[in-house]
């Protein structure tokens, strides 16, 4: 359905980069109501002239009263773009006084609100067939969007402050109609039909899904074709899957084209690891340079994944120092893990991380290492971006030491002394702004990093982090019936948490149990899977609800459906069920899981593009194969799991204990004197063995 809206056509939607930066400060002003907040991106706008009121029934009811319309502003603390339109607007006061004065203005943290987000950004794309952030929404008193739009230079804003509030006054009702038709519109997003047919997809067709998205892959550079470039960690999730189930080599190789070109490109932290959102360009080169939580959480693991395929050293490196970044610059003293980093420091996007070839002589005395140096990461006089450099890597090290005429060791010892000689010196720079809240669902996805990357690489230090951060959450987010909290600032839990949250905590929890074997986390994970049900269930798509039930309604009861940079929240959810219901025997949550599939199925048939359905596909071959149940009971129980974990197995879950049967599989499988493994499929168990490549042979794609 398209939407015909009747004020698109005075008012010019125009993306253009601004020459200011942004600053922060109190500027000597009253503060607005923001200031009793805890998130770092509304504090951000505390001091502003405009009449911020955070997101809630207070905003709604003044609009109402005073008969204005609604602004609603929405961001996070990381986007560039936000503190661009925030310096240009809402900082001027010629600005913040025709808001004052025409419209009751609303600021939201996208992050912590996502579900209001996913309101207005549908209404956006519906008005532009685009969205992003800044997100500003033009809506009737009682919330109803008539316009959406994303970033505004300041004359631009005006003009659509200023038409906006000149056509209330003059018809009202074309505002009435174009609200009512876009609610209808933003409602109908998330409608999905119930599909009560016989599950019906074939391996064929999954092949040819296959060998047609590939076709989408930039075969030099990896990534999807073009710029900019997402990461999309979980499209290379199911590539991996799928190849270890049909031996595909254009799978693996596509995955290793991106994975190499990341690792070496300016979108990766050569310094202090960690990766940006995304590259502005098609060879992962310039960076936009917020570093997110929930991208570094998905990117371990997909690197941990990919080393135990190829045991690339490259990758190895890649999750090391990724980890050492969390934990220098995003974990709190709790366990917690913070959201993310901005993009600018002191009012220039990319500032901290960039280096002049002057600057770099400066600081490495040895000549020859400076060279060395600047060779291997591509630093010019010249400079590689805006007269300055983005370190990156052009060359394998192999390669590279050869054309040196020097060995690999001496290369790699110069290069990591040089990189440790400029870190000191990085750290002396004014750093960028921390986002130091804490999202249940986003370290969720850090702690499912931390635990692949123990399996992967075995060090203990990191399943420690991952229990710590799992205890964090059970004992700050949860409460004793199940519901979570979103939100953790400041020693505050706070906002009910939404759909996301609960299946993502799920999903690492069950994680956690499989390298573990200590059966409370599965107990954990099975009350959440109880309340979301309990609250979030749709009995009429038998899908689930983004918002609890006991969430105050907004216009439109949103769903999760299609899979993006974080896959969403109803294919989450699904893996869960099918992980928990494999594990505990549970049938409920696996035809649960099953009828999710099948709901999906007709959309998924539709589109050539991966990114849309990855974490759908990757449940999909589980239906298609049913999974391995690998069971290891005995005083080594930890010891062969650890060995087996090191493995890639795309099709397996684990469980098992020392000797104490605690699951439903484990009865009366306990051997006295010897750890024994069993290689199960829907309940039926192998001949047991006692050899870790034994069971290796049992486990087939």
């Amino acid at each position: 359905m398209k939407y015909t809206l009747l004020i698109i056509v005075s008012i010019c939607m125009i993306m253009c980069k601004p020459t200011t930066n942004n600053t922060h400060g109190t500027y000597g002003k009253k503060a607005n109501k923001l200031i009793n907040e805890s998130s770092p991106y509304l504090l951000q706008h505390a001091y502003n002239p405009v009449n911020w009121y955070p997101w809630g029934e207070e905003a709604i009811s003044k609009a109402q009263n005073e008969d204005k319309l609604m602004i609603i502003s929405i961001g996070y603390a990381a986007c560039h773009w936000c503190h661009v339109m925030e310096h240009e607007s809402f900082e001027d006061s010629l600005v913040a006084s025709i808001m004052n004065e025409k419209f009751v203005a609303g600021k939201v943290d996208r992050e912590e609100r996502t579900e209001v987000d996913d309101v207005y950004m549908t209404a956006a794309q519906l008005v532009s067939g685009r969205g992003g952030w800044p997100l500003n929404a033009i809506a009737l008193p009682d919330g109803r969007p008539f316009y959406a739009g994303t970033y505004y230079p300041k004359e631009q804003w005006i003009n659509v402050l200023t038409q906006l509030s000149q056509l209330k006054e003059e018809d009202p009702e074309k505002l009435e109609s174009t609200a009512q038709q876009l609610t209808e519109g933003i409602n109908s997003s998330s409608l999905i039909a119930v599909n009560n047919s016989d599950f019906n997809y074939s391996q064929d067709q999954l092949v040819d899904f296959v060998d047609n998205t590939i076709q989408t892959y930039d075969v030099k550079y990896g990534g999807r074709t073009g710029s900019p470039k997402f990461p999309m960690p979980n499209s290379y999730e199911f590539l991996m899957k799928y190849h270890w189930h049909t031996g595909n080599e254009n799978a693996i190789e596509t995955v290793k084209i991106g994975l190499d070109n990341m690792a070496k490109g300016g979108i990766y932290d050569q310094l202090g690891g960690g990766f940006a959102r995304y590259s502005t360009d098609e060879f992962w080169l310039v960076p936009h340079f917020e570093k997110m939580l929930y991208d570094n959480g998905q990117l371990i693991t997909v690197y941990a994944d990919a080393y135990k395929i190829t045991k690339n050293p490259l990758y190895k490196n890649v999750i090391e120092e990724t980890l050492e970044f969390i934990q220098r610059e995003m974990t709190s003293k709790e366990g917690g893990f913070y959201s993310s980093l901005d993009a600018d420091s002191e009012g220039v996007e990319g500032k901290f991380y960039v280096w002049s070839a002057s600057e770099i002589d400066s600081l490495i005395i040895d000549k020859n290492a400076a060279k060395l140096f600047k060779d291997y990461y591509d630093v010019s006089k010249k400079g590689n971006w805006e007269h300055t450099n983005i370190l990156n890597v052009k060359k394998e090290i192999n390669e590279f030491a050869k054309n040196k005429k020097i060995s690999v060791e001496d290369a790699i010892a110069s290069i990591n002394n040089s990189k440790s000689i400029l870190m000191q010196e990085r750290d002396t720079r004014i750093r960028p702004g921390l986002d130091d809240k804490v999202l249940t669902s986003w370290n969720s996805l850090m702690m499912a990093g931390y635990i692949d990357a123990y399996t992967a690489l075995g060090n203990k230090e990191y399943l420690d982090r991952a229990i710590t951060n799992a205890n964090f959450l059970v004992d700050k987010q949860m409460q004793s019936d199940g519901r979570l909290n979103r939100n953790y600032k400041d020693g505050i839990s706070s906002i009910n948490a939404f759909l996301d949250d609960y299946a993502l905590t799920i999903h690492a929890l069950v994680k956690l149990y499989q390298v573990t074997f200590d059966k409370r986390w599965l107990d954990h994970a099975e009350k959440l899977v109880v309340y979301s049900t309990e609250h979030f269930y749709n009995n009429d798509t038998k899908m689930y609800d983004y918002t609890s039930d006991l969430d105050p309604p907004l216009i439109a009861k949103k769903a999760e459906f299609s899979d993006n940079v974080i896959p969403a929240s109803n294919s989450s959810m699904a893996r869960s069920l099918f992980a928990l219901g494999t594990l505990t025997y549970n049938k409920d949550y696996i035809d649960k899981s099953k009828q999710m599939l099948n709901n999906m199925l007709p959309q998924m048939s539709e589109t050539t593009f991966l990114s849309f359905y990855s974490n759908w596909y990757q449940l999909l071959l589980d239906n298609i194969k049913p999974p391995y149940e690998i069971a290891i009971i005995g005083t080594e129980a930890e010891t062969i799991n650890k060995k087996l974990s090191g493995h890639y197995l795309a099709n397996s879950f684990m469980l098992g204990s020392n000797g104490d049967e605690n699951m439903e599989l484990l009865e009366e499988k306990n051997q006295e004197g010897q750890t024994t493994i069993y290689v199960c499929q829907n309940k039926s168990c192998k001949l047991p063995v006692t050899e870790v490549e034994k069971a290796l042979g049992l486990i087939t794609p």
